[in-house]
């Protein structure tokens, strides 16, 4: 990659409405909002991370475009690249689960000016000018078949240019209703992929893979990434993230397949977490940072595993930490102490 290597993410800028307190949707009577979306959650710790990170989407031309706008750009993310235009942006709901439920979403998603965009709205020559690395993930071609096609149309793009392609599989089942199953628009997306983060169903699910039963965690993702390999022919570095519950700890560790070889990053266990949700963003940008930085892959895992555990301690999408915490964190684990 670039000496200054800059990453272009594309994707849905959400508005996530949080209830408070951990109450339930029908208990509540305010919500705390949050500006999310998973590849703005990536390009966000990009940025605290220190590497130049853009983010390409659409959004309306109102207030709250302008202050989500703001967040990003508060945070160091450049955005330049986003349009505007259409309605409305996009929004979603959630109910926090515990050790005994599960965090529910509602999303609020038809109709946004993401999900109206066509071909030829975006210049992907310019916005990919001077790109080291592109991202993107299943969610933005979930959303409508135009934001699909959008996504083959910056995907091929950057392969012309020789950009380095990362995506995440991101399967989420209520946001593919537009008449395609996933099975048939993501595999073609996916073959020009140097780079990818998965989990076991949405790679399931993309690609019809069958496991044997009995198969440990580590087992079924070396057969995953073997089985990849045939359908992603450019595939070089392919990572994936663990969590099983142990009584009230949630046990997490990740894999990575790197040049043809098998890495897996330090077992930790996390006795409480705050928010679950855009741990996988932030294991996704740990990686991507690890790589632009030149990392060998024994670090690389353990960075991108470490940005994950670190996220889950953090309200909102977005892991708002930084290089020095990270850091620590690989050298220490988890601490309780006071920092003063």
């Amino acid at each position: 990659m670039n000496a200054t290597p800059l990453i272009t993410c594309f994707g849905e800028i959400l508005l996530r409405f949080n209830t408070q307190m951990g109450l339930r949707f029908i208990q509540s009577n305010a919500f705390n909002v949050h500006v999310a979306g998973a590849e703005a959650n990536v390009a966000v710790l990009l940025a605290r991370l220190g590497l130049d990170s853009r983010m390409v989407s659409k959004v309306p031309d109102n207030d709250l475009a302008e202050m989500a706008l703001g967040e990003l750009r508060k945070y160091g993310v450049n955005t330049n690249g986003i349009a505007k235009g259409g309605e409305r942006m996009g929004t979603y709901y959630v109910e926090n689960g515990n050790h005994i439920r599960p965090t529910q979403v509602i999303y609020d998603r038809s109709g946004s000016s993401f999900s109206q965009l066509k071909t030829g709205m975006i210049d992907w020559g310019k916005q990919l000018a001077d790109t080291s690395l592109f991202h993107w993930s299943g969610i933005a071609a979930a959303v409508s078949a135009g934001a699909a096609e959008v996504c083959k149309e910056a995907i091929e793009c950057a392969h012309q240019k020789g950009i380095t392609i990362s995506a995440d599989f991101n399967y989420r089942r209520k946001l593919w209703n537009y008449g395609q199953d996933a099975k048939e628009v993501m595999p073609d997306l996916l073959r020009y992929c140097k780079v990818a983060v998965a989990d076991l169903d949405s790679a399931a699910i993309y690609f019809g893979i069958k496991m044997k039963e009995g198969l440990s965690l580590r087992e079924r993702f070396e057969y995953c990434f073997s089985f990849l390999k045939d359908k992603m022919p450019l595939l070089r570095t392919f990572a994936m993230s663990f969590r099983v519950v142990e009584g009230l700890n949630h046990v997490y560790f990740a894999g990575l397949a790197h040049e043809g070889q098998f890495y897996y990053s330090t077992i930790h266990t996390i006795p409480y977490v705050t928010d679950q949700i855009g741990t996988g963003d932030a294991f996704t940008a740990g990686l991507l940072y690890a790589l632009s930085s030149g990392y060998g892959p024994e670090k690389m895992i353990n960075w991108a595993a470490a940005c994950g555990v670190m996220k889950q301690s953090i309200h909102g999408d977005w892991a708002l930490i930084s290089k020095a915490e990270i850091e620590s964190f690989i050298q220490s684990g988890i601490s309780t102490k006071i920092n003063r």
